[in-house]
């Protein structure tokens, strides 16, 4: 039993909304409003965005559906549009950062790009490939996630389209992946932020795509949680930015604000560690995934025995699935056969607020974290869309 997108409880189950209510579903439809040929509109904005010529996609990190009413009372801007001009979607699964900002980008599902999780393991080796970092000997961005971009798209059909991020993740893998066929420029803080995105949103007279984001409320989120001081700070900030990007929009502009993911905090009580015990790496080869949403690769022959003793173990903390009940629950949407195998043998979704840590074979600073994010929570899948016309 799954819960409705933005009224299920924080802590219930949801599916994700492909087709109509999902991050992926956002810049096709913004692609439909600038009149890029063949270009489908599942969340409607044409109808509600006549006239525009020019758009602003702003990512949040972070910023998820359930955090806004926490965020309020250092956010009154967002407040005020959530409640004037928002309404909820959902992130692909499993609900972090590199799946999401691919979905994003290329405007498809998880399962037909390929960019299944936080980190995975490559098929055919033991080789853990963080999507965040993508290091030498990695496999090819191109080649691993070969679906063409919504960029790509607006571009051929005479779009002028620019990329707004960091200045270090330009030509990074992850970059590649999710926004090839944007100008790239890079922007610390929120200040630039606004400055380079209403900078490229006016450059010229003709249709315009800006795809910018913000990485602060999801890193100190992770870093000190949900609603600390740090955290707040951020949100202050990003209220900041948010204001900045209305007061100059153009009146044939629009902007539309989302987000990849929620948080949540988790509790030290609800942690467990699979490196301390013996019964969760028998049988286990590869870990990969993070902590709320674990792909094991196990030896030959083993996957009954390792889904029986983590089912052991965790209890009702998790649901243990095999890849092929995981892929049959149509989280990751229809998977491309090439991509199954970057999926566990065995795949563990935590519960509530539990997670799996691996306090030895991943960075020491994962298990320092606070909030954490990747299950199908709606605190963690449900995400934010702003639509405000200038």
């Amino acid at each position: 039993m799954t819960g409705l997108i933005g009224r299920a409880r924080p802590l219930e189950v949801v599916a994700p909304g492909y087709g109509g209510g999902s991050l992926a579903d956002v810049l096709p439809s913004a692609l439909a409003v600038l009149g890029v040929p063949g270009a489908t509109d599942p969340l409607g904005l044409a109808a509600e965005l006549p006239g525009v010529r020019r758009i602003a996609v702003l990512l949040v990190d972070g910023l998820g559906w359930y955090q806004i009413p926490t965020a309020a009372p250092y956010a009154p801007t967002l407040t005020g549009l959530t409640a004037a001009a928002g309404r909820p979607l959902t992130s692909g699964f499993p609900s972090t950062t590199p799946t999401s900002l691919v979905t994003l980008g290329t405007g498809v599902a998880p399962g037909a790009h390929g960019v299944l999780g936080f980190t995975v393991c490559v098929p055919g080796t033991e080789r853990v490939l963080n999507h965040i970092e993508w290091r030498d000997g990695d496999p090819d961005p191109l080649r691993w996630q070969p679906v063409p971009t919504q960029l790509e798209r607006a571009r051929a059909a005479g779009v002028a389209v620019t990329v707004v991020s960091r200045p270090e993740f330009g030509g990074t893998g992850l970059t590649l992946a999710a926004n090839r066929g944007g100008d790239y420029r890079g922007a610390a803080g929120v200040d630039a932020v606004a400055a380079t995105t209403l900078a490229a949103l006016t450059a010229g007279p003709g249709p315009t795509l800006v795809s910018a984001y913000h990485p602060d409320v999801d890193r100190h989120g992770h870093l000190s949680g949900v609603d600390s001081l740090p955290w707040r700070v951020a949100v202050t900030e990003l209220d900041g930015l948010l204001a900045r990007l209305l007061d100059g929009l153009p009146p044939d502009a629009a902007l539309l604000v989302t987000a990849d993911h929620g948080q949540l905090d988790i509790p030290a009580g609800d942690r467990f560690d699979l490196d301390t015990d013996p019964r969760l790496t028998d049988g286990v080869r590869v870990v990969a995934g993070e902590p709320r949403v674990r792909y094991l690769h196990v030896a030959p022959g083993a996957t009954a025995d390792v889904v029986a003793a983590w089912s052991a173990v965790l209890g009702t903390a998790a649901r243990v699935l095999t890849r092929e009940e995981a892929v049959a629950s149509g989280r990751f949407g229809p998977v491309a056969t090439d991509h199954l195998d970057r999926i566990g043998d065995v795949v563990v979704v935590c519960n509530d607020t539990f997670a799996v840590l691996a306090s030895r074979s991943e960075p020491p600073m994962v298990s320092r974290l606070v909030a954490f994010h990747g299950a199908d929570t709606a605190a963690e899948m449900t995400i934010p869309l702003l639509v405000v016309r200038g």
